[in-house]
């Protein structure tokens, strides 16, 4: 049995993993290997953290992320400007990898980030699929761009390659229908999302693949971490505007486009959209607050299992 908490913070990056354990104020490193990511994880387990925290890097922590959750460890991810800040609040104005996983670690055992619940394998092959899309996405827009300014002897390369490009959606596509179709408890959730007037099939299966807390939370919390929740900036007399920073930018910009056609097909964000309008509000304030009750309304639907019904969302 242990005698105290234990805290531990991993910092990440391509080629290998620097790992601080607290109050022990051990530290060592692995190589950012499978070999590796199954020694830490080994290693970890019989340490018995209370919480191992590691910081988003564009997706380079989902393995071990993955790799712990199936290990049954504790594990959370946060953003790194916290983890910065907090470092800078208490003193540490240098930044090497270990001295991060070190402020990783700390910042752990100061403030005790909430656990969420991990996604499943499934969740993590769709969420997979859906990044890849948009990938493919970026790239059709960027060859797109060059068309416009490309010599006449390039242009059949850049048209074969769009060619190629708006086939592979086409793909993808077809393997998330088929992933959906296949996957009970996701099928479901994308009925109900879809359900919605003004939600399409690539705006649920954003929100399904990269928000699986929806129907978990309640609507503040899911608000907070989507990125559409106002926060207050006053102090003292003086009354800031308040403004929505921060959360997961894609499922954020993908919720905006489901709003933004909501104020023009859905009865209910139609109505509270236009009586914002009327109050004076700035139709970017206006559809932010739009995308928030849109996403409150999905959040309840699934929570509760129901399909979108007119009378009881107006």
């Amino acid at each position: 049995m242990k005698d105290q908490a234990v805290f531990v913070g991993i910092d990440v990056s391509k080629d290998r993993l620097d790992v601080f354990v607290r109050p022990q104020e051990e530290f060592f490193f692995e190589p950012y290997t499978k070999q590796g990511i199954s020694l830490l994880v080994e290693r970890l387990a019989k340490a018995q953290p209370d919480l191992v925290l590691l910081e988003a890097t564009g997706g380079l922590e989902s393995r071990i992320v993955a790799a712990m959750g199936k290990a049954g460890l504790p594990v959370a991810v946060i953003n790194p400007r916290q983890v910065r800040d907090f470092a800078k609040a208490t003193g540490r104005l240098a930044k090497t990898d270990r001295i991060d996983s070190k402020a990783i670690a700390h910042f752990a055992e100061a403030i005790h980030p909430e656990l969420r619940q991990l996604p499943d394998e499934e969740q993590r092959e769709m969420s997979a699929l859906m990044s890849r899309r948009s990938q493919i996405t970026e790239m059709i827009v960027m060859e797109k761009n060059r068309m416009h300014t490309a010599a006449s002897i390039v242009e059949g390369s850049l048209e074969a390659h769009l060619a190629w490009l708006r086939d592979e959606i086409k793909r993808v596509d077809a393997k998330l229908d088929d992933f959906i179709e296949k996957t009970p408890a996701l099928r479901r959730r994308d009925e109900i999302v879809r359900s919605a007037p003004g939600v399409g099939p690539v705006i649920s299966k954003e929100l399904v693949s990269h928000l699986p807390e929806l129907g978990a939370l309640n609507r503040k919390e899911i608000a907070a971490l989507v990125g559409v929740a106002p926060f207050n900036s006053d102090s003292g007399k003086q009354k800031g505007k308040r403004m929505v920073w921060g959360g997961r930018s894609k499922v954020r910009s993908t919720l905006y486009m489901g709003a933004l056609v909501a104020t023009r097909f859905n009865p209910a964000i139609r109505t509270f959209y236009q009586r914002l309008l009327e109050m004076g509000k700035l139709p970017k304030v206006a559809l932010t607050a739009c995308a928030r009750k849109l996403l409150t309304i999905l959040n309840a639907m699934v929570k509760n299992d129901t399909l979108w019904g007119e009378k009881q969302h107006a």
